[in-house]
């Protein structure tokens, strides 16, 4: 079994579940993927670390720093700047805030985040691409450049095609259909 094989086989496990549920863009779906049960495991880090650097090395955008919006891209960011360390070129996370802090320095960006960074968007599951047009919003905000978005699993409703057409090249190490693929069947 190839280390991708084995992670999308860990979402199917731990992250995905069947039923009816309310996903954080509001929408009523049939699946959910709770990506932080497979994103904040041991194994999980192990993959994604690596399948994630592999995936960014693979796209060339040549980025100095990987983060999101917190909670759900904070550990992906990590295992990738974790996986990096060894390299020639190894990348620094940061955490976007939801809303800036109301005191210290009120920062939006947490981290080693600095202007003139170019930089992944870090995302665990698009679903209509909202919270990573946020984190976009912040990056450039704060003197950054996004090269473009990485996803662990894009949902397939429609929010990559929403960060494609407001320019943020898209790339996903899962998508539903392959989770799905490998559920019980229900």
């Amino acid at each position: 079994m190839t280390t991708h094989d084995r992670l999308l086989s860990i979402l199917a496990e731990r992250s995905a579940r069947r039923g009816q549920f309310t996903l954080a863009s509001g929408r009523q779906s049939t699946l959910y993927i709770d990506a932080r049960l497979t994103t904040m495991s041991p194994e999980g880090l192990a993959l994604i670390g690596p399948l994630a650097l592999a995936a960014l090395r693979d796209v060339d955008w040549r980025v100095s720093a990987v983060g999101g919006l917190t909670l759900g891209a904070d550990p992906i960011s990590y295992a990738i700047a974790y996986a990096s360390a060894d390299t020639t070129a190894p990348l620094r996370a940061f955490t976007v805030r939801k809303e800036a802090k109301a005191h210290g320095t009120g920062r939006l960006i947490e981290g080693p985040f600095q202007a003139g960074d170019r930089v992944a968007v870090i995302e665990d599951v698009i679903t209509t691409g909202g919270s990573a047009l946020r984190a976009v919003e912040a990056v450039r905000a704060a003197g950054g450049t996004v090269a473009g978005v990485l996803a662990l699993v894009d949902r397939e409703e429609g929010g990559r095609d929403a960060l494609v057409s407001a320019g943020l090249p898209v790339v996903a190490l899962a998508r539903a259909s392959d989770i799905v693929a490998r559920l019980p069947i229900a």
